[in-house]
């Protein structure tokens, strides 16, 4: 049942019947911001024991939701729910009694991939949820491998070659010799709520051990939340504690977060980026030219003799600006195995050794605007923001936009929009994939037209509406 339109009184006769009449507690929603929440998921619990999965609930308004009971935070002496609820300022839920009969909510659709975990219908995504194949491709990653706003019906993500909420450095980087955790393993998925209101899943992975000693043994988990109605979805990620060195800076529990996105050659997604407070940024990947330069030496030069290495050959000889670009990375992954370790330590200390330099030098200077950046017409079509928590890429022309909070703001970003190949990217790191977002930190993500209101919807990302739980006698 949706939550965007009151039901007339006639209408609340004819409602699923409930288990009693009187309200055994009432739950004040109040927001801290002007303006109106669409299906925001409100979590509350009530003391003592309430039986069944899905209790009925009465808005002041009049109108009739489902409240799901959330096991994984139920005990003997209380129990908790989430609902979501459009409103406005106020809003007053009278919990009544159980709910009979179904409700309407997020339903499962037929899957694309043949790694799909789910593909839900949330009533305003379209999303699949990928498990990876560990084959080494672009369509092998984990995450969101298909992303559409319904009402909209483009999918973000139309090839499957590309996902959103990849995490990378500092264990899938070339430093440590892996690169594309989405392409080199595999998730196992923990279904830890599932009912009309939420689906929250959990992520179980294994890094690969790499070529750093610090960074092997390590596990990972990404807990996902989608709710019913809400044009935002949630996610948090878990590492192992580790420590280790990157761009010749220490790194402690921090990752990096990649959201990717396609619109086919010559068109983006997304063609700007903003964040919150005005945009602090140097263009240009210095890092990824010395790569690609390697990239082309080591083709040339290299006396490898695996069957890996001419195969990349092939592909990167016939036509490098047009091959997806983690092919470049690949070359030099561990994992596949087409160099040796010692040509691979070799090879990205050169790589690092000169990029290190030039991501410094005084012709990349720092710009400050206020104004949307084009990242496209920036150097490299990549541009390396500073510190932030919320953030947007849009279209400018037609108004979609991607809006992020993080909990913790991100020390440095790395946004790309690549027009030639239709790439656009969102990554928690800075220069020579230095990563930046704290373990553990949440992060929402919204999408829609958000062009003209994207820093309320942000806001509304980082300050949920207050929930406080007045219970009645009435209830045992």
């Amino acid at each position: 049942m949706t939550t965007d339109r009151p039901r007339t009184p006639d209408q609340l006769l004819e409602g699923p019947p409930v288990l009693t009449t009187t309200a055994t507690a009432t739950v004040t929603v109040t927001d801290p911001l002007p303006g109106k929440r669409r299906n925001e998921p409100i979590v509350f619990t009530v003391p003592g024991a309430y039986p069944g999965d899905l209790w009925a609930a009465r808005t002041s308004a009049g109108e009739l939701v489902p409240c799901q009971k959330l096991r994984t935070q139920t005990s003997e002496d209380q129990t908790a729910f989430v609902t979501v609820l459009s409103f406005e300022g106020t809003v007053d839920l009278e919990l009544l009694g159980a709910w009979e009969g179904p409700a309407d909510g997020i339903t499962e659709l037929n899957p694309r991939e043949e790694d799909a975990f789910a593909r839900l219908d949330t009533g305003y995504f379209d999303l699949e949820l990928c498990t990876g194949t560990a084959k080494g491709t672009g369509s092998s990653k984990w995450g969101l491998r298909h992303f559409a706003a319904k009402h909209e019906g483009i999918d973000l993500l139309p090839s499957g070659n590309n996902a959103i909420g990849g995490f990378y450095g500092p264990f899938f980087t070339p430093e440590n010799g892996l690169i594309n955790p989405p392409e080199h393993t595999t998730v196992q998925v923990e279904v830890i709520e599932k009912g009309p209101v939420l689906h929250h899943y959990r992520m179980h992975g294994t890094v690969p051990d790499g070529l750093l000693d610090e960074l092997r043994d390590k596990s990972f988990t990404i807990d996902w939340k989608f709710t019913h109605g809400t044009p935002y979805f949630e996610r948090r990620y878990q590492v192992d504690a580790f420590q280790t060195v990157v761009n010749g800076r220490s790194v402690t529990d921090k990752i990096t977060v990649g959201d990717e996105f396609e619109g086919g050659q010559g068109e983006l997604v997304f063609d700007r980026f903003e964040a919150y407070q005005g945009t602090q940024f140097r263009a240009g990947d210095p890092y990824a030219e010395e790569l690609v330069k390697m990239v082309s030496e080591t083709i040339e030069t290299s006396a490898s003799t695996t069957e890996k290495f001419a195969e990349f050959r092939h592909h990167l000889t016939a036509g490098m600006e047009s091959a997806h670009w983690d092919l470049y990375w690949r070359l030099f992954c561990a994992w596949e195995r087409v160099l040796d370790e010692d040509e691979i330590r070799d090879r990205l200390a050169r790589v690092r050794a000169a990029s290190h330099v030039r991501a410094d030098l005084p012709e990349r200077p720092w710009v400050i605007t206020d104004a949307p950046v084009d990242v496209s017409a920036a150097s490299d079509e990549t541009i390396f923001p500073g510190a932030a928590s919320k953030t947007v890429e849009f279209h400018s022309r037609t108004g979609r936009a991607m809006v992020w909070w993080t909990g913790q703001p991100s020390g440095a970003f790395q946004i790309v929009q690549r027009r030639q190949s239709g790439w656009v990217n969102w990554g928690s790191n800075g220069e020579n994939e230095c990563p930046e977002l704290p373990v553990g930190t949440p992060i929402k993500t919204a999408y829609g037209h958000f062009v003209p209101t994207w820093r309320h919807v942000a806001d509304q990302l980082e300050q949920p509406p207050t929930v406080t739980v007045t219970t009645h006698p009435n209830h045992a």
